[in-house]
């Protein structure tokens, strides 16, 4: 699927039943395949941010996915009309948090600081004027900066100066330890919990025609672009869309039908 390919109108729906059912089974499954629909949109947005990165885009493509999940468990639509702008930043704040935490260590004059600040202030007003994450032009114009100056600024704030783990820290009862001792590899978990949680709409999809299960698992399980699968099928890329959407349908009835 390519983004334009997302029904958004659907998967606003798709999102109420979720908010609706009880069953912590059938809420997964929903969910994944909430996930399943909105995987352009995540491969877009990593697409677009790996240009600036050494990481491999499958990687951040992962950490994305975290990023839409929560989105998923989180929407409120009496808060946010907009799903897929508001799965856009969480997906987009989700991936630049991994950057960070892997850039380089950059020290930065204090009015560049303040300035990544104000910028990211303008960004998230624009967000909500615009409905839609501001482009760096956008915020230059409205800022009357030349877009270099905020260009600068952003990069400034997605590669802050990190902690280094082997920095030493006492502890209340006088002991010293390192902060790498004392945190978690959430980011691992959170990779591990998307691994997971998608393998449990496998049931459902026992339940599809052959033909419409094959995409479905070429499509997200092997991350397969619509190009590659009408290849490998032989048969359009026309073919392949209709088929996909048409099995995530399917799923939706599958799952639903179980709470009535």
């Amino acid at each position: 699927m390519i983004e334009e390919d997302i029904n958004f109108s659907e998967v606003a729906q798709w999102l109420c039943e979720y908010q609706r059912i009880a069953s912590h089974k059938s809420k997964t499954q929903l969910q994944n395949l909430i996930a399943i629909a909105c995987m352009p949109l995540v491969k877009k947005i990593a697409h677009n941010l790996a240009r600036r990165s050494t990481d491999p885009v499958e990687d951040i493509i992962q950490v994305g996915s975290v990023g839409l999940l929560k989105a998923i468990r989180l929407y409120n639509p009496e808060i946010s009309k907009n799903f897929k702008t508001y799965a856009t930043y969480l997906i987009t704040g989700e991936i630049r948090h991994y950057l960070r935490d892997k850039a380089s260590m950059i020290k930065a004059p204090r009015a560049i600081q303040e300035l990544a600040y104000r910028v990211h202030l303008m960004s998230i007003e624009l967000s909500e004027e615009m409905g839609e994450k501001p482009t760096e032009s956008e915020i230059a114009d409205k800022m009357a900066l030349p877009v270099s100056r905020v260009y600068e600024a952003i990069e400034v704030d997605r590669r802050k100066q990190p902690v280094s783990l082997d920095q030493i820290n006492m502890q209340s009862n006088d002991e010293y330890t390192n902060w790498g001792d004392q945190i978690a590899d959430l980011s691992y978990q959170n990779l591990q919990s998307v691994q997971e949680e998608r393998m449990m709409l496998a049931e459902s999809l026992q339940n599809l025609d052959k033909d419409l299960k094959d995409i479905v698992n070429m499509a997200y399980f092997q991350d397969m672009s619509q190009v590659e699968i009408a290849a490998e099928l032989g048969i359009s890329q026309m073919q392949v869309s209709r088929k996909l959407k048409k099995a995530l349908h399917k799923l939706f009835e599958m799952i639903t039908e179980k709470q009535a």
